[in-house]
Parts: C-alpha cells; sequence; structure tokens
C-alpha cells in the first residue's frame, strides 16, 4: 500500500532543497531544474498512490505514525499523518500544481543568476505544504502552516536587492505573523479544553460539547482569525497584491493551490467544530462575501496584469469563505481544486506575456498579442472562461454550487455573490481585452522582440487549460444529470450530523433560474467590456489623468493601506520614538548614565580626603567618635 510510503512524499522535496541548496555553486541550471521537479514529481506520483489506495479501501482514514515527537507528562504529540480523502485531494493538488510549476519556472528563471536558490525555495515550500495538510495534529499543521509563511516571505522577497520588494515580503511576513497569533492561542484553548491536538481526539470530543458552545466558538473565532491572515481576508488581505514582487511563478504557487488556501483546508479539516459554532459561520459569510466584493471593485481599476489577478485571488478566496459560513464545505473544497487549475493558468499566463513584453507589466502598453503568442492567448481565454463562471468550464460548477448553498442561507447573500461573480467576469474580460485586442501600444523595440515562450512554459500551460476546462465535472450536480463525484468522496470527512456537506435542497426549476441569472450576468459583464475596451477602444487612464470620486478609490485600492498606515503604522512609529527618545533614552539609559557619572563624581571629591596629613586624619577620628557617641546617646 502506498498509504505507507506517505513520509516520503514530503521527503522527497525537502531532498531536494537540502541537495540543491547544499550544491548550488556546483550544479547547472538544467540540473537543478530538473532535479528541484523530479523530486516533486516523485511526491505527484506517490501522492496518486495514496489517492488510488483511499479511493478503494473500505477503511477511509488511516494515521501513518512517525515517531514520538514531544513527550511531557501528559502531554504528547506524536509526529504523523493523517491519510484520508480530504489530504489524499491536497496531496494531488500541491504536488500537480506544484510540478507544473516548476517546469514552467526552468523557462521563466533561465536568465535570473539565483536559478538554484529559487529551485531550493520552491522545494522547501512544497515541503511544508505538504507537512500542513498531512499533519494528523494541530502542532504538526502549525509547523507547516509557519513554514509557508517563511518561504513565502523567501520567495516574495527574492529579488532584495530592490526595497520595494524587500518591503513587500516584510509586510506579508509581519501580516502573517498576526494570523498565527490566533492559531497559536486557538490551540492552547484546543489543549487545555480536550486534553490533546490529535484529530481523532479533539473532533469526537467537540461534537459532544452541542451547538453554540462558546469555548467552540472561542476556538474558531480564533482559527478563523489564523485563517484571515494565510487566506488573506478582510483586514489581513493587503499584503497578498503586494506579493506580486515575487516572480510571476511564485505569485502562481502562493495564489494557486497552496499557501492562500491553507486557511480554507483547516476550516474545512476542523469542520466539526465550525459546524457547531453558528456565530462564527456567520462572521465568516460575512467577511467572505466583503472580501469578495471589496477585491473586485479595486480589480476593475488596476492597470497592472498581476494586480488584476492577485485582487481576483483575494476575491476568489471570498468565495470560498461565503461556502464555508454557510456550511457549504464541500462547495469551498470545490472552489479550492477549480480555482487552482483556472488561477494556476492565469498566472502563468500572465508571466507568459510579461516574459515577451520584456518584463513590462502594465496592459496600457500592451494590446494585439493574439497573434503574436497565440498558446498563451487561447489558453488564457480558457482560464477566463472558467474563473467567469460559464458553462462548461470548471469555475461554473463550483461557483454555482457556492451561490445555490447562499441562496438557501440567506437572498442577500446570494444577490451580493451574484454582483461579485458579475464584477469577476467584467474585470477578467477587461484584461484579456487590453491585453490581447486592438493595436499594440509599447515600445517599437518590445513589438519587434515579442515571441511565443518556450515549451517548458507553454506545455504547463496547455495542462492547466485542459483542466480548468474539465475539471469542475467531479462535482457536477444532480440538476444536470450528475452524482457529484466529489461529495460522495469527502462524505467520510465531512458527513456529521451537524455538517452541511449534501447537493442543494432546492428545486430543479429554482436551481436552473439560479443558474441562469448567474450565467447571464457574467455574460452582460463580458460584453460590457467588449464594449468599451474593444469597440469603443477605450484605455484606462494615465497616472495624471483626472478621474472620478469612484474611480480613485478602485483605482487607489479604497487608501485601506493608507488607512491602515494612519491608524496602525504611523501611530505605533510615534509611540516607538517616543519610548525611545523619552523612556529608553532619557528615562532608562539616564538612570543608569546618571548612577555611573554620580558614582564617578562623588569618588572625585572622596578621593580628596585621603591628603596624607595626619592631623585631618586625627581630626576626621574624632568627629567620627563624637558622631558615634552622640547616635548611642539618642536611642537611649
Amino acid at each position: 500500500m502506498f498509504i505507507k510510503l506517505v513520509w516520503l512524499i514530503p521527503l522527497l522535496p525537502l531532498a531536494g532543497f537540502l541537495l540543491i541548496g547544499l550544491c548550488r555553486n556546483v550544479l547547472s541550471k538544467n540540473a537543478a531544474g530538473i532535479l528541484g521537479s523530479f523530486t516533486v514529481l516523485g511526491s505527484f506520483v506517490l501522492s496518486l498512490g495514496v489517492y488510488s489506495d483511499i479511493n478503494t479501501s473500505s477503511v477511509k482514514s488511516y494515521v501513518v505514525p512517525l515517531f514520538n515527537w514531544i513527550q511531557a507528562g501528559s502531554f504528547r504529540i506524536p509526529f504523523s499523518f493523517q491519510v484520508d480523502p480530504l489530504s489524499s485531494l491536497m496531496l494531488l493538488i500541491v504536488t500537480g500544481i506544484g510540478f507544473l510549476i516548476h517546469v514552467y519556472s526552468i523557462g521563466y528563471m533561465h536568465s535570473d543568476k539565483g536559478f538554484s536558490k529559487f529551485f531550493s525555495y520552491l522545494n522547501l515550500f512544497i515541503f511544508f505544504m505538504l507537512l500542513l495538510v498531512l499533519g494528523s495534529n494541530y502542532a504538526i499543521m502549525f509547523i507547516g502552516w509557519e513554514g509557508v509563511g517563511l518561504c513565502s516571505y523567501l520567495l516574495i522577497g527574492f529579488w532584495f536587492t530592490n526595497e520595494s520588494y524587500a518591503a513587500a515580503a516584510k509586510k506579508a511576513f509581519v501580516m502573517n505573523r498576526i494570523g498565527d497569533l490566533g492559531f497559536l492561542i486557538a490551540m492552547f484553548i484546543i489543549f487545555t479544553t480536550f486534553g490533546s491536538l490529535e484529530f481523532d481526539t479533539v473532533f469526537p470530543k467537540a461534537a459532544e460539547l452541542g451547538m453554540g458552545n462558546w469555548t467552540l466558538m472561542l476556538i474558531t473565532l480564533f482559527l478563523f482569525i489564523a485563517a484571515t491572515g494565510k487566506s488573506a481576508q478582510i483586514p489581513l488581505f493587503t499584503w497578498l497584491p503586494d506579493a506580486m514582487a515575487g516572480p510571476t511563478p511564485v505569485s502562481a504557487l502562493i495564489h494557486a493551490a497552496t499557501m492562500v488556501t491553507a486557511g480554507i483546508y483547516m476550516i474545512v479539516r476542523s469542520n466539526v467544530m465550525f459546524s457547531l459554532a453558528p456565530v462564527t459561520n456567520d462572521l465568516i459569510a460575512v467577511i467572505g462575501l466583503a472580501t469578495a466584493l471589496l477585491a473586485a471593485a479595486i480589480a476593475i481599476s488596476q492597470t497592472d496584469i498581476k494586480k488584476v489577478l492577485a485582487y481576483s485571488t483575494v476575491s476568489q478566496l471570498g468565495y470560498m469563505f461565503l461556502a464555508l459560513g454557510v456550511g457549504a464545505y464541500t462547495g469551498a473544497f470545490f472552489h479550492v481544486i477549480t480555482h487552482a487549475f483556472f488561477k494556476a493558468l492565469l498566472f502563468l499566463g500572465a508571466g507568459s506575456v510579461i516574459h515577451a513584453m520584456g518584463n513590462e507589466q502594465d496592459m496600457r502598453m500592451m494590446g494585439g498579442l493574439r497573434k503574436k503568442l497565440p498558446v498563451t492567448f487561447l489558453t488564457m481565454v480558457a482560464g477566463t472562461l472558467a474563473i467567469s463562471g460559464l458553462p462548461p468550464f470548471s469555475g461554473f460548477f463550483s461557483k454555482d454550487e457556492i451561490l445555490a448553498h447562499a441562496y438557501e442561507h440567506n437572498k442577500i447573500l446570494w444577490v451580493l455573490g451574484v454582483l461579485g461573480a458579475v464584477l469577476t467576469a467584467f474585470y477578467m474580460f477587461r484584461m484579456m481585452f487590453l491585453t490581447f485586442f486592438g493595436n499594440f501600444k509599447g515600445t517599437e523595440v518590445t513589438g519587434q522582440g515579442l515571441h511565443e515562450s518556450p515549451p517548458s512554459m507553454t506545455v504547463p500551460l496547455v495542462i492547466l487549460a485542459v483542466l480548468s476546462t474539465i475539471g469542475g465535472f467531479i462535482g457536477v450536480p444532480e440538476v444536470l444529470g450528475g452524482k457529484h463525484w466529489l461529495s460522495g468522496f469527502l462524505n467520510p470527512v465531512l458527513n456529521t450530523q451537524h455538517s452541511t456537506i449534501e447537493p442543494s435542497s432546492l428545486n430543479h426549476s429554482t436551481e436552473y433560474i439560479l443558474m441562469a441569472v448567474s450565467v447571464a450576468g457574467a455574460v452582460i459583464a463580458a460584453l460590457v467590456a467588449y464594449f468599451i475596451y474593444v469597440k469603443k477602444r477605450n484605455t484606462p487612464k494615465a497616472e495624471n489623468e483626472p478621474r472620478t470620486a469612484w474611480e480613485r478609490l478602485s483605482y487607489n485600492r479604497f487608501y485601506i493601506d493608507e488607512l491602515y498606515d494612519a491608524l496602525i503604522v504611523r501611530p505605533l512609529n510615534g509611540l516607538s520614538v517616543f519610548f525611545y527618545n523619552v523612556v529608553d533614552r532619557k528615562g532608562i539609559d539616564g538612570l543608569v548614565n546618571g548612577l555611573g557619572r554620580g558614582t564617578n563624581e562623588t569618588s572625585k571629591g572622596l578621593r580628596l580626603l585621603q591628603s596624607g596629613n595626619i592631623s585631618f586624619y586625627i581630626f576626621m577620628m574624632v568627629l567620627g567618635l563624637i558622631v558615634l557617641f552622640a547616635y548611642g546617646f539618642y536611642t537611649i
């Protein structure tokens, strides 16, 4: 059984990291790229075997112990892996998409001086992500959780000589630490309440506490805080758009299937506790929907092709949290899978465009690229149709399931969810039309050098385009003649008496109407974008051109970074300056230095008493005796 070899799945990327990192000055670029890619490919092959074992076995959950990690009295944490339908699918996503990104990086980073270092970081990232999804307890999950945060810092700031890129890496690191504190506090409460961090121990005990238990509400709230940091939800979302400072393969790796979906995976894994905390669920739904709409409203006016996709990722993550909040755990994870396909495709496609444009990312300098980059264009069309929720592409099925559950839960959530879907279609087709249609607007030198990317970059695009097209068929709803294979496969993990995992209970006519409204809205949005940017040939305004109030808000990202700077960063900086100048330098340092100076000056005076004059010494002795007699007389 491959399940017994599950420990090799994270070990192979770790070995790749060590070999490439230690031998980076000896290995050629080709050797480093091949070694890094094939270690992840090996993990993918083993993951296929693990998935096959789980799919064919009557037992759907295994705990594979490796060694006893921490033992202190009653506190025990084994280093063990949880293998079940949920983790087996995550293994396929992480290693499969990770392998394609590794192959793509061979072509994209071929001229970079830090090529070998880059591949070592990629392998380390994959290792920690695999630990996160395989851990059988919250402690092992937390190791992976922290590890991917560290690797994101290294990868986002890979070109650290650029100060703005280094600042973006630090911003991602700090904002993730805020969420990580929530994870730590939740772990403390979990151990105090249940006496263990093991999933197999915690979840059955949690189910006995009942609906609305305040301890579960507290635990889930802190876990949700952790998820808002890692999965970029309000208020901890501003780091993710800035993460575009990293090389494009990093953007695809972080934003598609790995780091940003860690929060969703953690909540789906902990579905027993979240299902019993309705207050937390309502908060998750509201925050998720607000994030989806805010990010979509920002994306519609961005001019950097990677920034559009970055805010698109934030918006799509918001949809996943909306699904979690209304109890549609299967729908949320379904969207994790389809999003991994089309978002990795779109980021890598954008990287192909940037590669052809000589690192130009401004869509105002593009246009007419579909003839020069035909493979990139066609594959990105598939990704755009998928993310816009148009049938039969993958995003249609997962987004429809989320909206159907939102409709059942609350009609207002559904209306706002459809609005977000319409905005998604508009900004995605706007990106496509500005990039690939019309006349080329770049420099003559750039135009002459336009060419399609090498096969190492286009082959992963084609594979991801196919997955974006057909990937949704794993979750075809009954109303369209399917059986929702994914729901049945995840039943052993999600099928509790409290979890909402069944396909929508709406009647078929209502489901058809909901689908029609969502699809019609996306089509209309695409047509509006076509009319504005192709027919009328409008282009986004230059930096110095006047904008309406709404355009300024959207283009400047609603000034949220400036708001955080005014409310948090500058006051904290001012407070630190005050403590440094007043408390530290004048207070603490002043006291310490004052004692030193006082001792020095006092010693200078006292040393004058040692004059060598015997009569003065006799006088001081007599004076001392008088003082002693006076003290003795006073105390009688």
